[in-house]
């Protein structure tokens, strides 16, 4: 028995001494990628960061070949705008958002005053997000961002932009670099931003000085309003109607992005009219959301394009908007039947 033990005892040690020498060469190896090496002189030169201390930090990422896989085939984006859509408009998600918005109730109307952006479409890109922060990512924001600067070359640059931010935002927020965790895009916190997005637009919205949109509902609901506000959201103008079409006119209009909107009236000339007017006769894009069956046509203004800013999908704004739309009915819902009640 006690030689079982101790053959026991002496595999486990040589197991965990074999996987200390693979983590080790696996660090030298990354260490000696000459993109990499690269990426430190360029780190040291612009900012000022120590070499050394820079090539510590890299010794602990770990690469993580699964997130290319990931990034290349995200789930939602197979899928018709009929099999996306129930994903983020369940009870679960507007209900929710309904709490979210009640719990962060003074954070929201000040968002909304200070940058006009409605308090449900903030709520609503936060809900499909990360469900109000409750899913918020699980990797290592450093991984992921170096695994893709070094091994995406299809978007390397942008990568490396991000990683460059990553650790300019660890300096100056004074953030152990690996201990933020995010997706696998290495988007972070409750409203999922970017490193760059976050130098450029996350506000410290609690006033306890720190820019904190992983912890805090308050900076990251400022966050996301200043982001719209930012990339031009016009308050009290519409997001989307839904269009009816026909002739053959109408398909020139298709697939041909928001720089190509057309006013109202050149839109019914092409065969093209809203479902319900607009307030205001502005210009929008046709959208197409492809169905198993009839596609489903809508029309986007200008604020339907500042939530594609957030991200480029056309189903995940519509989504955004429709959850949004959702929210917005079911407070208002609620607070009928609180009047009701406060009546009886």
């Amino acid at each position: 028995m006690k030689h079982q033990i101790a053959a026991l005892f002496m595999a486990l040690f040589l197991a965990g001494k074999a996987f200390a020498e693979t983590a080790e060469s696996a660090a030298d190896a990354l260490a000696q990628r000459p993109e990499l090496q690269a990426f430190i002189s360029g780190m040291v030169e612009k900012y000022g960061f120590e070499r050394t201390a820079l090539q510590a930090v890299f010794r602990q990422v770990e690469l993580k070949p699964g997130i290319i896989s990931a990034i290349g085939k995200p789930a939602e984006s197979r899928k018709p705008w009929d099999q996306y859509r129930p994903q983020f408009l369940t009870p679960s998600r507007i209900g929710g958002g309904v709490r979210f918005c009640s719990d962060n109730a003074a954070a929201l109307a000040r968002a909304q005053r200070e940058y006009g952006v409605p308090e449900e479409v903030i709520a609503a890109i936060i809900g499909v997000e990360t469900r109000y922060g409750k899913q918020t990512g699980s990797y290592r924001v450093m991984d992921a961002l170096t695994t893709l600067a070094l091994d995406f070359p299809r978007r390397a640059p942008f990568f490396l932009g991000e990683l460059e931010n990553y650790l300019l935002l660890a300096e100056r927020e004074g953030i152990d670099p690996f201990s933020l965790k995010g997706s696998y895009a290495g988007a972070m916190g409750i409203a999922q931003f970017m490193p760059g997005s976050y130098l450029r637009y996350a506000v410290d919205f609690d006033g306890d000085g720190r820019r904190d949109i992983g912890h805090s509902a308050a900076d990251a609901i400022g966050s996301v309003a200043n982001y719209l506000a930012a990339h031009g959201w016009r308050p009290d103008q519409p997001v989307a109607v839904p269009a009816q079409v026909e002739g053959k006119q109408y398909r020139a209009l298709l697939g041909v992005g928001f720089d190509s909107m057309r006013g109202m009236g050149e839109l019914q000339q092409m065969g093209v009219t809203a479902a319900q007017m607009p307030p205001v006769d502005g210009q929008a894009q046709l959208l197409s959301l492809e169905t198993g069956s009839a596609p489903e046509f809508w029309l986007g203004f200008h604020n339907f394009y500042v939530i594609t800013r957030y991200n480029r999908s056309v189903y995940y704004a519509m989504a955004v908007y429709q959850l949004s739309r959702e929210i917005r009915a079911m407070r208002q819902q609620e607070i009928g039947l609180s009047a009701l009640c406060r009546n009886c």
